[in-house]
């Protein structure tokens, strides 16, 4: 099994390997713009192709599609290259394509990939949302009493919903959740509008990606080359962060421990790494460093791509084993903070000013330390990079069309599912509740209705009585009823008295 052959001296010298036991030791591409880390990159990912080993990779500028494609003895590029080829000591070196899938977060340029809101979980997604400390805690809330409640949280709606029941349940939740504030609620409502509106609505939902599906060796026995668009992405740089230290974790927990294999089990580039660390919450910053380090037991690699190598946290850089430094520019005390950083990163090598070279780097050189077999680094080297066996520039739109058509996993993903959830459960609820309390108020209402007949016809009743022509009606009816009592007396006396004088 051949290790991945980076670079060389002029002439084929001091060849730089990286040994493939060690690949799962992590490692950085840094430089300024323009200098050769997108072309590192693509080496890197044909060499780990090559060994049989799945890599991710973000499309960021939309230039690395080319990966898919040989390169070509009619591109412009040709000559250089093969004059690069020739000048390492590799000669007529030929040209090759990987086995590439294409992903999208948009569903536009590759396979749709989505997650659930509940896999996403609430740390990473408060985030996502820049939510402060008591929203992130009432966001928490919504998703333990989803749990507990048996209701799946799968895609924004069902969020945005749960949200909205434990705002209206906020008294019966407080005793044994925590407070829940509608101003908090609100909030959050907010920015998941904000999110939805750029498109982050797409990312949530099933089929939710099997990250088995990128974890696959092609017939041929090499690994396939996972490539995101994010060109569109990167206007989210939220998403595209939160995205990415997603699939980390995922890849953290699907995957069983191995230790040190001989070869990794995948490797995944994280460009413009930046993104991920920005602005990011110490408890964020903590789990990143978390998944980095043991996820190296799992057999995965992973490597920063960065333009100021100072951009990545030093107790994450401090893991990064495999190092390759292209030219920084040193025109602020930021920029030349980052080169005696870098400088002192590298293991010294007597032959090579660190500090003074990194400034002289043209496009294609750079400064290489690798790990060796037994675990250390290599002495810094001043190395040029090989060419790309890859097309070198990005695909047609019509290439990338049928590699998609082509594609294993083609028709997986496209149609989107929608299954009961926390969102249909809720408002079920909500309309059975809505059709109880609507019974209810109408039999309250016929209850009031019939009080008030009753009232207005006690009224009616009472305004008779008191009225001039009830009160003769009651005079007569009096009068009446007192003659017939005296006619009835009579009647009785007379009957008697009859009846005694008789006797």
């Amino acid at each position: 099994m051949a290790d991945i052959f980076i670079g060389a001296q002029f002439g084929g010298t001091n060849q730089q390997m990286l040994v493939l036991k060690r690949a799962n030791r992590h490692g950085l591409i840094a430089g300024a713009t323009g200098t050769g880390k997108t072309v590192t990159l693509q080496v890197l990912a044909e060499g780990f192709s090559n060994a049989g080993v799945p890599v991710f990779l973000s499309d960021v500028k939309g230039d690395l599609s080319g990966i898919a494609m040989p390169g070509s003895a009619t591109s412009k590029l040709h000559d250089a290259l093969q004059s690069r080829a020739v000048d390492i000591g590799l000669g007529n070196y030929p040209y090759a394509d990987t086995p590439a899938v294409f992903w999208d977060l948009f569903g536009e340029q590759g396979h749709p990939v989505r997650t659930t809101i509940s896999e996403m979980g609430p740390l990473l997604l408060a985030r996502l949302l820049g939510l402060n400390e008591t929203q992130e805690g009432v966001l928490a809330i919504a998703f333990k009493v989803a749990d507990d409640q048996g209701m799946l949280l799968l895609d924004l709606k069902d969020l945005k919903q749960m949200l909205v029941w434990c705002a209206d349940n906020a008294k019966a939740l407080a005793t044994a959740y925590g407070n829940v504030s509608r101003q908090s609620v609100g909030a959050i409502q907010r920015q998941l509008l904000a999110l939805e509106s750029q498109g982050g609505d797409r990312f949530f939902g099933e089929p939710a990606l099997q990250i088995s599906d990128m974890i696959r060796i092609a017939e041929d026995g090499r690994g396939q080359v996972n490539i995101l668009a994010a060109d569109k992405l990167m206007g989210s740089p939220k998403l595209y962060a939160t995205f990415l230290l997603w699939m980390l974790s995922e890849l953290f927990e699907e995957m069983p421990e191995v230790g040190d294999p001989e070869k990794p089990k995948m490797v995944f580039f994280f460009d413009e790494a930046h993104l991920l660390f920005d602005d990011a919450p110490k408890a964020l910053l903590d789990k990143v460093e978390q998944v980095v380090r043991l996820i190296r037991s799992k057999g995965v690699g992973v490597y920063f791509v960065t333009q100021n190598p100072v951009d990545v946290p030093d107790s994450i850089a401090g893991q990064l084993g495999n190092r390759v430094q292209h030219a920084l520019r040193a025109f602020t005390p930021r920029d030349q903070k980052a080169v005696r950083a870098a400088a002192q990163t590298f293991r010294p090598n007597p032959a090579v000013d660190v500090e003074r070279e990194i400034l002289e780097l043209r496009t294609g050189e750079a400064l290489v330390s690798l790990l060796m077999a037994d675990g250390a680094p290599s002495p810094v080297e001043r190395v040029l990079i090989r060419p790309p066996s890859t097309r070198l520039g990005p695909l047609e739109p019509g290439e990338r069309k049928v590699i998609m058509a082509t594609s294993p996993l083609a028709g997986k993903y496209e149609e989107t599912l929608d299954r009961e959830s926390a969102f249909e459960i809720l408002s079920k609820t909500a309309a059975r509740a809505a059709k109880a309390e609507a019974a209810e108020k109408a039999e309250a209402e016929a209850r009031k209705a019939e009080a008030a007949r009753a009232r207005e016809e006690a009224a009616a009743q009472r305004a008779r009585r008191n009225s001039p022509m009830g009160r003769i009606e009651r005079v007569a009816m009096s009068t009446a009823q007192s003659a017939a009592t005296q006619l009835g007396r009579s009647l009785v006396r007379g009957l008697l008295g009859g009846l005694f004088k008789g006797r």
